[in-house]
């Protein structure tokens, strides 16, 4: 018989009422219906606004901060508000696929002690918009999308009526990966395949997400939430700490579609200032050779080839090289040193 747990979704949103609105609406549509927990982040739009229509629709709560606490901060307060046994995160810009809370909820009811990561894609046709819906430009953007032909703008944006009644037509445009491009593709597509059972368990947090991410209410506030410290890579630092705890990782088929709105994405290999706080806190091999696994995969490595770490499993391997050193730099340069070493004994070798 399952488990009878409740879900209850939390969203941390800062000035992106516009996307929200369709994040929420994409939630009233859920075949099971969640609670839903809305921090309003120190928006100066009209987000409260949009959190307040959507009331109607949703067994709603909002908190509003006058303040911006943060992505990790903001998690957190949602959190405490939470009454559901699951919680499950979604960024104010990701639409729901109708089946998003019954995908994570079956994996929960089949098994406790649970961090269960559902499919993540974008829509990249959004990311010239400030309103998705009507296609009115962002900042900056108004010659590109004036540009466009009526046809052509139409194609591309997303609105209401789609999302509640054409939620396949928005599949069909949906790219893999939470943000375009072909490092944020290679990442996603190597972390649920390692969910999927090719990985190794022992860093299988690696594969945690931001966003479309659910766990047990209980094991997060036993943790302490997510690390207000960290704005980049929050997710994989809560993931490690949980299954130190003793909870597992697992997939599911619930897929979120982020509403790009920036060509580029927060590349943790140029924005770095999640880097130190999490090695000190966790002064691992895993941790100091994260990096260098996504700079392998990434199409402009400057990596050597010998030195380049391309899955889950590699890393694995290349960490139990490094045990015994608690330096960051150590670490990855005990690697490269090894990796070129055994390029150039090969060809000792075969010369």
């Amino acid at each position: 018989m399952a488990r009878s747990i409740t879900p209850t979704v939390v969203i941390r949103s800062k000035d992106e009422a516009d996307r929200l609105r369709l994040t929420l609406a994409s939630l009233a549509r859920q075949d099971e219906a969640p609670e839903v927990v809305v921090v309003n982040d120190g928006s100066s739009d009209h987000t409260r606004a949009v959190i307040d229509h959507a009331a109607a629709d949703l067994r709603l709560i909002s908190v509003h901060h006058a303040v911006p606490v943060g992505r990790s901060g903001a998690a957190n307060v949602g959190a405490a508000h939470a009454t559901g046994d699951i919680l499950i995160f979604l960024d104010g810009d990701t639409l729901a696929a109708p089946d998003f809370v019954r995908a994570h909820m079956e994996v929960h009811r089949a098994g406790a002690n649970r961090i269960v990561r559902g499919e993540c894609f974008h829509l990249r046709c959004t990311r010239f918009f400030q309103d998705p819906e009507t296609g009115t430009p962002r900042r900056g953007e108004e010659d590109r999308v004036g540009r466009m032909t009526q046809r052509e703008r139409a194609r591309s944006m997303v609105t209401l009526d789609q999302v509640l009644n054409d939620f396949s037509g928005i599949e069909g445009r949906a790219e893999p990966g939470i943000y375009p491009g072909y490092g944020p593709r290679r990442i996603s597509e190597m972390e649920m395949d390692a969910l999927r059972g090719s990985g190794p368990s022992q860093i299988l947090w690696m594969a945690a997400s931001g966003s479309n991410q659910s766990v047990p209410r209980s094991a997060f506030l036993e943790s302490g939430g997510f690390h207000r410290e960290i704005s980049i890579n929050e997710h994989r630092e809560l993931a490690l700490r949980l299954c130190a705890m003793g909870l597992s990782m697992s997939a599911c088929s619930g897929r979120t579609f982020h509403l790009t709105h920036r060509s580029g994405w927060r590349d943790p290999l140029k924005d770095t200032s999640w880097e130190q706080v999490f090695f000190q806190a966790h002064p691992t091999a895993e941790v100091a050779l994260m990096s260098l696994l996504w700079e392998s995969i990434s199409a402009d490595s400057q990596l050597p080839a010998p030195a380049r770490i391309n899955s889950l499993e590699e890393l694995a391997m290349a960490a139990e090289r490094c045990r015994g050193l608690d330096d960051l730099g150590a670490i990855r340069r005990r690697h490269i040193e090894h990796a070129l070493a055994q390029e150039a004994d090969a060809g000792a070798e075969t010369g």
